[in-house]
């Protein structure tokens, strides 16, 4: 059994439907789950990672686990002494392979380790996915594309490889089910390195209209992301978009390289999320 935590996000609901599609047995947690947000014959728990007690019915028999460390749960009160505990629990319930969506910012130096740490050091056999930013934070604009056909963003001609969730899914979905990743440390973007103003004009290109684009400075966008996200996760994240690194620009061949195809372009991704822009 393969047990999914954030099974409702961007990243999580699509793992849970490749999982169930490979016939595995699935049980997928999250904080407010239902069966309706899960394909038919897939398991669900209202759990918390916050409250590692409480995942333990997921985790009692299960073979790999799926772990998400996002700034909500950060935000919720997710610590380094939190996650140890979540792995202990693990470990109890008989886990034998653990696979947790990082950050590239940890390996570019703009987040810390602490979490890869722990899991490195649990002593169970462990696969890092490090995904650079994530074509599906375009949902951001969503309200004002649909109200107003306007698209507003810092940067606006800072381009970087963010990466398609289905393609991040797809890789954990490898490495949760087939042998030779663990010890595996992933990098993963997109085929390209794309701009916010860019990107509006690929989601324009799919609704058959422009959308104008507006660039915010630095400041409203840091008031803007303070709402939502711990405040140093903000400041690297603005560091990123930025003042990228190199190593932050660069396409990683990843991706290509585990799944054996390219990379999913932002154009793909777009195309298959237009309705929310309509």
């Amino acid at each position: 059994m393969i047990v999914v935590t954030g099974a409702t996000g961007n990243v999580g609901r699509t793992l849970v439907g490749a999982l169930a599609a490979a016939g595995e047995h699935v049980t997928a947690v999250a904080r407010g789950i239902t069966a309706a947000d899960v394909p038919e014959g897939v398991r669900t728990l209202t759990a918390d990672m916050v409250r590692p007690e409480s995942l333990a019915p997921a985790l009692d028999g299960a073979d790999a686990l799926f772990l998400l460390t996002a700034p909500g749960w950060l935000a919720a009160g997710g610590d380094r002494a939190v996650l140890r505990n979540v792995l202990d629990v693990a470990r109890a319930g008989g886990v034998q392979r653990v696979v947790l969506l990082s950050s590239q910012g940890v390996g570019t130096g703009r987040h810390q380790s602490d979490f890869e740490d722990e899991v490195k050091g649990s002593g169970l056999p462990w696969t890092v996915l490090r995904p650079g930013g994530f074509d599906s934070n375009a949902f951001a604009w969503a309200a004002t594309i649909r109200a107003e056909r306007v698209a507003m963003a810092p940067f606006g001609d800072v381009a970087l490889p963010t990466v398609d969730p289905d393609d991040i899914a797809d890789m954990a979905a490898v490495a949760l089910r087939e042998p030779g990743h663990a010890g595996a440390t992933y990098v993963l973007t997109g085929p390209a390195p794309i701009t916010p103003r860019q990107q509006v004009a690929v989601i324009g290109d799919v609704l058959g209209e422009p959308v104008r684009f507006v660039e915010l400075t630095r400041d409203e966008a840091r008031a803007g992301m303070v709402q939502y996200m711990p405040e140093p996760a903000v400041d690297a994240t603005l560091g990123i978009l930025g003042t990228p690194s190199a190593e932050e620009q660069r396409v990683n061949p990843d991706v290509e390289r585990v799944l054996g195809r390219p990379a999913r372009t932002f154009a793909d991704w777009a195309a298959r999320n237009a309705a929310a822009f309509k």
